[in-house]
C-alpha cells in the first residue's frame, strides 16, 4: 500500500495537470475567464435566462453608460461570452471544452471551425480559386508561347520567309546602304508580324481555354455535348445515314489517334485519301497500319 503522502502527491500532481489541460481548451472561448461566471449563470441556464443576464450586464458596463475605463473591457467579455451561448452548437462545445479538457486539440479545432469555417463562403473560395489557377495558367501559356516564338525565330526556315516576304514587299530589291543591318532589324520586327506562326504545343494563349472560363461555361458545354452525341445517335444509328464529309474527317482522325491540330495541318489530299479509306472500321484500319509498317521496314 503505497504511503498517505505519496498519495497526497499524485493527487496534486493530477489535479495540476488536469488544470493545464483545461486551460488551453476553456482559454479559446473567454481566455481566462468562465464564461457562465462572466453572465453570472449556472451551467443549466436556458437561452431566455442568459439573453437576460446579457441585456443586464451590458446596460451596466456599456461605454456609454459607464465611464470606467475597466467597464469597456468587462463588456467586451460579456458580449463575447454571450457570442459563445447565443448559439447552440457553440454552447454545446464549450460545455464537451468543461467536460473533456483532456482533449485540448480536439476541442481547439472544434472552436476555429465553428468561429472561423463558417465565416468564408464557400463560393468565394471556390471563386477566388479558380481565378488565381487561371491568372497562373494564362501566365505560363504565353511564357511558353513566347519561348516558342523566340525558338522558331532562330531557325533558318523562319529566316528564310522572312527574306522572301522582304523581297516581296520590296518589289523584288533590297536595301545596300549603310544603315542597311539597322533597317534589317526594323523590317524584320514590322514583317515578323505579318508572318503567322503554327507551333505545335505551343499555341497562341486564349482566355476561352482558361480553366475558369471552362469551369463558368460547363453547363453550356456539357448540354451541346450531349446534343452532339444525340443528334449523332439519331442520324447514324436510327436511320443510318451516311456519314458526312466532316464527321468521316472526325470518325478517320480519332481512329489514328492524331490530334487535332496535327490533322488540321495535313495537306488536304492526304486527308482525303485517308478518309476514302474508311479507317473507322477495323478491318481497313489494320490493313492500313500493316502497310504503314511495311513501308517503315522498307525505308530502313
Amino acid at each position: 500500500m503505497a504511503p498517505p503522502a505519496a498519495i497526497r502527491w499524485c493527487t496534486i500532481l493530477s489535479s495540476l495537470i488536469l488544470l493545464l489541460l483545461a486551460s488551453p481548451s476553456m482559454a479559446i472561448y473567454c481566455d481566462e475567464d468562465d464564461c457562465y461566471d462572466l453572465l453570472g449563470i449556472s451551467q443549466n441556464a436556458n437561452a431566455s435566462e442568459i439573453k437576460k443576464a446579457y441585456y443586464k450586464l451590458s446596460l451596466k458596463y456599456h461605454p456609454d453608460k459607464n465611464p470606467d475605463p475597466e467597464s469597456k473591457k468587462l463588456f467586451v467579455k460579456v458580449a463575447n461570452a454571450y457570442e459563445v451561448f447565443k448559439d447552440e452548437a457553440t454552447r454545446e462545445q464549450y460545455d464537451y471544452a468543461i467536460a473533456h479538457p483532456e482533449e485540448v486539440f480536439y476541442n481547439t479545432a472544434r472552436y476555429y471551425r465553428a468561429y472561423y469555417g463558417h465565416k468564408t463562403d464557400p463560393r468565394a473560395v471556390l471563386v477566388g480559386l479558380l481565378i488565381i489557377l487561371s491568372a497562373f495558367q494564362y501566365l505560363n501559356q504565353w511564357t511558353r508561347y513566347n519561348q516558342a516564338i523566340d525558338m522558331v525565330k532562330k531557325t533558318p526556315a523562319y529566316k528564310n520567309r522572312l527574306k522572301a516576304l522582304e523581297i516581296e514587299r520590296s518589289g523584288g530589291t533590297t536595301s545596300k546602304k549603310k544603315g542597311h543591318k539597322q533597317m534589317d532589324k526594323k523590317v524584320e520586327e514590322d514583317l515578323s508580324k505579318e508572318l503567322e506562326l503554327q507551333i505545335n504545343g505551343a499555341d497562341k494563349p486564349s482566355v476561352w481555354e482558361l480553366i475558369g472560363v471552362r469551369f463558368v461555361l460547363l453547363p453550356y458545354t456539357i448540354g451541346k455535348l450531349l446534343l452532339w452525341h444525340g443528334c449523332w445517335f439519331w442520324r447514324y444509328n436510327v436511320k443510318q445515314s451516311p456519314y458526312s464529309s466532316e464527321d468521316a474527317s472526325y470518325l478517320t482522325q480519332s481512329s489514328l489517334g492524331v490530334p487535332r491540330n496535327a490533322w488540321q495541318n495535313l495537306d488536304e489530299s492526304r486527308k482525303e485519301d485517308l478518309v476514302q479509306r474508311r479507317l473507322w472500321e477495323k478491318s481497313n484500319l489494320d490493313s492500313y497500319l500493316a502497310e504503314m509498317r511495311k513501308e517503315s521496314k522498307r525505308r530502313r
